[in-house]
């Protein structure tokens, strides 16, 4: 089950350097103003608005000042950065922002403060006067520790440590999930089908909302006219529903665009509904799609997404650190997934977004800390840590027991057959090949496989010798994704001899369908003799060779 730290986690920065100075408006600081950032974001209907939060944890903010958004007691604009002493020191964790607009943001502590528009009481403070200055947002909060807040154009979330969800403003089209339309002037506890269930994660479209909750399931409500919600209709939700379309699919981040929803699965999938006009869902056309419909399958894992309430355009980055875009370009529809050349997700909205506003509070620091997980990645056939290496085909590569009695039972009775005196340093390995015995020692320190689908048929082989069973699936889930006319039989044969049901089902549909070009293939005819006679057997039983 995921909690809401694990989310937060997941949607850390990578160790990627960004550079603010991407944003137009920051190009008004001065260089020792921009070495100072730690935290940014950039907002307002036109870009014109920004806040920042420096090493030393004051925050300053500059700009337009539409509607008191800049929350400096006047409704003067600045050029010139102006300091917000109420939120010095405060430990800002999570922020957004309306149409308004109007600023929400919660604090390391879980308080919640919010300024700007509030004329459909979005401020959460029961009145509809503009918040001239930054506010704590009190009703029902008080007693909760707020970890992450969403703005919609005039509503507002806050997500609570224990997974309580909170929300309040404009509610014309049901956002606020209170089972009226009548706007909410303080927080409510958004309940019905989200009750006793724990939030992870929230996201906001113009008028309407997302939650995920601690399961995977995915719960939308609010305005649905181009099928944000992900329903299969266009009927907006005056109270949470889940997304029936999702069902078996763990998703793990969800974001909105102005009328469209991406979400990303705990197998790096990516999903989109909704609004298309500009081709923001990746579909290829400009149809709305009332229902989630996966996208980008030809290309490898996906591990973030971004949108936001304010634009048309979508973004992803893979796990090898691609970045793509796709939807309203700088005001060119970009209807597929475009390769770009930038390192995150964040350049695609400084560079193409309209408005150029940020879609997430910007970490700028790059952080030396490393994780256990990521230290065991960087220790990894490193000559330096090991204590033990391996030769295949000639080549070593550089291990640590410990680790390897840890995660491998394999290993661990290998070791343990040994008595200390008698163990080898170099072990040599004449079973499997280099990239194959390399890829299963690194999968060991990272759980990750990057691996082509025939290499991951000896990998599966290995797997199944090292009764490695996770590892088994990762492999069949590999080679299905990287079936083709060409090698089909191959894996098919690969799959029978190594006991692989699943896989062998799925090479075997997947042959059938294509008999005409599968058996014109070498793989088909060096097929061996049983073999080839069972798959005619049963491909004729499921009719393949009638007229």
């Amino acid at each position: 089950m995921l909690q809401p730290a694990d989310r937060r986690n997941f949607m850390r920065h990578s160790n990627i350097m960004v550079d603010v100075g991407k944003w137009p408006i920051f190009t008004l600081l001065s260089p020792q103003e921009i070495a100072s950032i730690r935290k940014a974001c950039v907002f307002g209907t036109s870009a014109n608005e920004a806040i920042y939060i420096t090493h030393n944890d004051e925050v300053f903010v500059f700009g337009l000042n539409c509607s008191n958004c800049l929350g400096t007691g006047d409704n003067q604009s600045t050029i010139v950065p102006k300091k917000l002493e109420a939120l010095c020191g405060k430990k800002i964790s999570s922020l957004s922002y309306g149409s308004g607009p109007h600023v929400l943001l919660c604090t390391e502590d879980g308080e919640v403060y919010a300024w700007g528009h509030n004329g459909y009481s979005q401020l959460g403070n029961g009145a509809t006067n503009q918040g001239i200055t930054p506010v704590q947002v009190c009703t029902n909060l008080l007693i909760k520790r707020v970890v992450e807040v969403a703005c919609g154009s005039h509503h507002s979330m806050a997500l609570s440590a224990d997974g309580d969800l909170y929300a309040w403003g404009y509610n014309n089209c049901g956002q606020v999930g209170s089972g009226s339309t009548a706007n909410q002037p303080t927080p409510r506890r958004v309940s019905n089908c989200l009750q006793g269930k724990m939030v992870v994660s929230i996201a906001c479209g113009q008028t309407s909302s997302m939650a995920i909750v601690n399961n995977g399931e995915v719960y939308g409500w609010g305005y649905n006219g181009n099928g944000q919600l992900g329903l299969g209709n266009n009927g907006n939700q005056l109270t949470p529903c889940r997304v029936a379309a999702l069902h078996g699919v763990c998703i793990l981040q969800i974001v909105c665009g102005y009328a469209h929803t991406l979400a990303l699965s705990d197998e790096g999938l990516l999903y989109a509904w909704g609004a298309n006009t500009y081709g923001q869902l990746g579909t290829g056309n400009k149809s709305n799609q009332l229902s989630p419909l996966q996208i980008m399958m030809e290309k490898e894992r996906v591990v973030e997404i971004a949108a936001c309430h304010s634009a048309h355009i979508s973004a992803a980055r893979t796990q090898s650190g691609q970045v793509y875009m796709w939807g309203q370009c700088r005001g060119q529809s970009v209807v597929l997934p475009h390769l770009t050349h930038f390192s995150c997700t964040d350049d695609v909205f400084a560079c193409f977004a309209t408005p150029a506003v940020m879609w997430r509070l910007l970490s700028v620091e790059q952080e030396d800390y490393l994780t256990v997980a990521e230290s065991l990645r960087r220790e990894f056939d490193s000559p330096e840590t090991s204590d033990l290496k391996f030769r295949v085909d000639g080549k070593y590569i550089h291990v640590h027991k410990a680790v390897l009695k840890i995660r491998c039972e394999h290993f661990r009775t290998m070791f343990q057959s040994y008595w200390n005196e008698d163990m080898k340093e170099v072990i040599e390995i004449d079973q499997f090949s280099y990239p194959v015995y390399r890829a299963f020692l690194e999968y060991l320190y990272t759980d990750c496989v990057d691996l082509p689908p025939e290499d991951a048929i000896g990998l599966l082989d290995l797997a199944t010798s090292y009764c490695e069973n996770r590892l088994k699936k990762l492999c069949q889930h590999i080679i299905k994704r990287g079936i083709t006319v060409e090698n089909a039989f191959s894996l098919l044969s690969a799959a029978v001899r190594y006991d692989a049901e699943d896989l062998e089902e799925f090479c075997f549909k997947f042959c059938v369908n294509h008999l005409t070009d599968v058996t014109q293939t070498t793989a088909f005819w060096q097929m061996d003799g049983p073999l080839l006679k069972e798959f005619i057997a049963k491909a004729s039983k499921c009719g393949a060779f009638r007229n």
